[in-house]
């Protein structure tokens, strides 16, 4: 279990403090979480007494002992500290280096004083190692040493109430209850010995100290009996730092985390005080004196209640004449304690009234700097406030601010002047200078707000001025849309530009900052324009499709066309073709500069007639030379291009695909309109039929088995008109309708000639015929669709769809009806 005590020395035998050890040390035990649920042991005592023996069989510990058969030498050098295992709460163990050994010599007792005060400054119960056979003689059991440790314990550290465990070592037979009353009676006589201060004049040792008085069997002649009595022993040291533990008053204890640095510190006050020599008398009596009646005016100023009243005060809001308040009341007390103290050491008397000034202006600068802050709140709000109504009547912003900052800190330096207190020279000028960077921080913030705002309205008013109107003028789509626009840019800009130099003339800016501003504003215009671009490039092939329509479908007048069958439809279609072109070079490229380029001449190149422009010869080989294979313009940079020659290129294929149908019903209206006008034979074969035919009509009226032959013919022609329905056939053509009439005639015939065979053989009624299925021509419909802009006006455009009609329901039709 030893091995989990983890010792480290504390101090070196040359009285160096080892800080990093001990922080290892916490580490390593996890001081840290305890709180102040620990103890501290010490043990000192004469050299080779057995203290490290005692030690580690009392608390597990592995601290190095003595061989005794090498010789009685000096083990253990200056002090050790170490965990004591399986105890509760968390125990400390120092042992300390013993004292009168001949290592230090006779004179050399100044570590061995310096290491007992720190035990006893330090540690809740301290170990006192004495031989039994020293009781009762004046210089043995540490006697001076004690003596000195308890007069100088009180001067140095606020007193605590430490247990004193006396351990009687090598027990002989005298009997216990002989020795302690003894060992007892020489403690007692060494605390009266002892000089103490005014204060503690009348204290008895039970006031500072717990003592307890054990005694133990030799370890070497009764080792067993020893084992004994130390588990005995040990049990005494569970929670020890309970009420009514074996650990006296904890009240001065600091709490686990902080043992480290309050040990170092201890240290270093005891090292300072080498020889620990008492001050002289007078100075001392007069040190304590004046120091009680410091304390005491002190306690008096603390529970004024002018002061008390001041106080809660000035932490709401400012207080007139704090600083003669103030003043006055400190006055008071300093001349009381000069009266009381006047017969005192005048060194002494002086150095403790700076103390109580020095005590009593800590405790009003905390109320001191309420004050400026108040002071300070109270200007900086004055200053917004005037500033916002001094802007808010539109004066100059520039000259408000140096205004309401004059007027401001002026308010300020008569309030610190109201504020000063005659006992000190405290120096407003941070709060001054904090005052002026938070004016300047707000006026900066406010200056930044209102440019913004001017900003976004001039923003606003070029959105207003510039969005609509380029979308108009993309949506006219003329060939001088794009300086249209440079004008309307232009114009808009520098109007935009005069006016908003000449609303941030009273910011008060220099040149160079109003010029970056206006060119801002300048290229936010340009970009606004160019962001318009861009989205009206997205609608470009609606807006195609629109122009083709318009085009297409209207003649120069605007009036609709009639197909009439004398319109040149090819030409008609160049022409919308030529006019979307024209559109689609408009909008492939941001043109807000005048520099020229080629993206119109080789859109129509590459698309509008290939025919003419690539060769037949190159055209045989695979020569494409098409301009539009890549993803730039020729000589324009690629943040400028709206529509990659590629996309148009896609573009335009889809656009042709799209109005296609269009074009075919225009084709489809003509031929239909010239198929209803040709229905008759010209009136000049008319008249030769009737001239032709007269001998055969005559001939007819003469036998009338011909006109019986003549109407079977007709019936006969009229069935198979119907159900073969020879007038849809010839819809697609002449070539086509005889085609497929030569295939399905003789069919039909056949079954005609079935069915009254049929009939004739059965008697029956008539059975009802079927009308063939009937085509109906190709029918179309024309969905729209519609897309809106920003502005909320909706464009729409055809999307074309091509229909075929399911087949018509199968009429029955009687055979007698033919």
């Amino acid at each position: 279990m030893a091995e989990d005590s983890c010792p480290t020395q504390l101090v070196s035998g040359d009285g160096e403090f080892n800080a990093a050890g001990l922080r290892d040390f916490m580490n390593s035990v996890k001081l840290y979480e305890c709180g102040l649920s620990y103890a501290v042991v010490a043990i000192m005592g004469p050299q080779s007494s057995g203290k490290s023996t005692l030690l580690n069989h009392l608390f597990y510990t592995n601290f190095r002992e003595m061989d005794a058969f090498k010789g009685r030498n000096q083990t253990t050098k200056g002090i050790w500290i170490a965990r004591a295992v399986g105890i509760e709460p968390f125990t400390m163990v120092m042992d300390l280096e013993g004292t009168d050994g001949r290592e230090r010599g006779e004179d050399d007792t100044t570590f061995e004083k310096q290491s007992a005060l720190f035990a006893l400054a330090v540690a809740d119960i301290v170990l006192i190692n004495m031989w039994c056979h020293d009781i009762g003689r004046e210089h043995a059991a540490n006697k001076p040493l004690l003596k000195t440790v308890f007069q100088v314990m009180m001067r140095l550290f606020s007193p605590r109430k430490t247990t004193l465990l006396f351990v009687i070592r090598d027990k002989t037979k005298t009997p216990f209850e002989y020795l302690e009353p003894i060992l007892r009676e020489d403690i007692q006589k060494i605390w009266e010995a002892v000089p103490k201060p005014h204060a503690h004049m009348d204290a008895s040792l039970s006031d500072f100290f717990n003592v307890e008085v054990i005694a133990l069997s030799s370890y070497e002649e009764k080792e067993e009996q020893f084992k004994e009595q130390v588990a005995q022993l040990r049990q005494r040291f569970f929670h020890s730092v309970s009420p009514g533990g074996l650990a006296g008053d904890r009240q001065g204890v600091v709490p686990a985390s902080g043992f480290s640095f309050s040990a170092q510190q201890i240290w270093k006050i005891i090292k300072e005080n080498k020889d620990l020599d008492l001050p002289a008398h007078k100075v001392m009596v007069a040190t304590v004196r004046c120091e009680e009646i410091a304390n005491e005016k002190f306690n008096c100023l603390a529970s004024d209640k002018d002061w008390l009243a001041l106080e809660q005060a000035v932490k709401t809001g400012a207080v007139s004449g704090f600083g003669r308040s103030i003043s006055s009341i400190l006055n008071r007390y300093l001349s009381e304690y000069d009266s009381e103290s006047i017969y005192f050491e005048e060194d002494v008397r002086n150095a403790k009234c700076q103390y109580l000034e020095s005590k009593a202006l800590q405790l009003v600068h905390p109320s001191y700097i309420y004050m400026l802050g108040h002071l300070r709140s109270n200007a900086f709000e004055r200053f917004k406030t005037r500033l916002e109504k001094l802007v808010g009547r539109g004066e100059g912003f520039a000259a408000s601010v140096r205004t309401c900052q004059q007027s401001s800190m002026l308010e300020f330096d008569q309030g610190c002047s109201d504020a000063a207190i005659e006992q000190t020279n405290w120096d407003a000028s941070k709060v001054r200078d904090k005052l002026c960077r938070d004016i300047e921080a707000h006026a900066s913030l406010v200056r930044h707000e209102k440019l913004s705002e001017v900003v976004a309205e001039f923003e606003n008013r070029l959105s207003e001025a510039l969005i609509q109107p380029v979308e108009a003028l993309f949506e006219a789509g003329e060939t001088d849309t794009w300086a249209s626009i440079r004008s309307l840019l232009k114009r808009e800009s520098d109007a935009a530009a005069s006016a908003f130099a000449s609303a941030i003339a009273g910011f008060e800016l220099d040149e160079s900052a109003v010029e970056k501003m206006v060119r801002d504003l300048k290229e936010y215009a340009k970009k606004l324009v160019e962001r318009k671009s861009r989205e009206e490039a997205g609608k470009v092939l609606i807006r195609m499709k629109d122009r083709f329509a318009t085009v297409f479908n209207h003649d120069k007048d605007y009036i609709p066309r009639a197909w009439t069958g004398k319109e040149d439809i090819r030409a008609i279609t160049k022409e919308a073709n030529l006019e979307c072109l024209k559109l689609l070079s408009t909008m492939a490229v941001v043109r807000l500069d005048d520099s020229t380029d080629s993206v119109e001449n080789m859109i129509f190149s590459a698309l509008m007639d290939r025919k003419d422009v690539i060769p037949s010869q190159n055209r045989a080989i695979g020569v494409s030379g098409d301009p539009l294979a890549s993803n730039t313009w020729e000589k324009v940079p690629p943040e400028k291009t709206l529509i990659t020659p590629v996309q148009c290129k896609a573009l335009w294929r889809q656009f042709k695909a799209e109005t296609e149908y269009t074009v075919s019903q225009a084709i489809s209206a003509q031929e239909a309109y010239r198929q209803s006008n040709n229905w008759l034979p010209p009136p000049w074969a008319i008249v030769a039929i009737i001239f032709l035919g007269f001998n055969e009509f005559m001939l007819l009226l003469r036998n009338p088995l011909y006109l019986l032959v003549l109407f079977v013919v007709f019936l006969l022609g009229k069935a198979i008109w119907v159900q073969m329905d020879i007038p849809g056939m010839f819809q697609n053509g002449i070539v086509h309708g005889v085609m497929v009439l030569s295939t399905r005639f003789l069919p039909s015939l056949m079954n005609i000639l079935s069915r009254l065979a049929a009939e004739g053989y059965g008697g029956g009624a008539a059975r009802p015929y079927q009308r063939p299925e009937k085509r109906e021509p190709v029918s179309s419909s024309t969905q729209h669709s519609s897309v809106s802009s920003e502005s909320g006006a909706e464009y729409s455009s055809p999307q074309i769809t091509h229909r075929r009609t399911s087949p018509r329901d199968e009429k029955e039709i009687p055979l007698h009806q033919y």
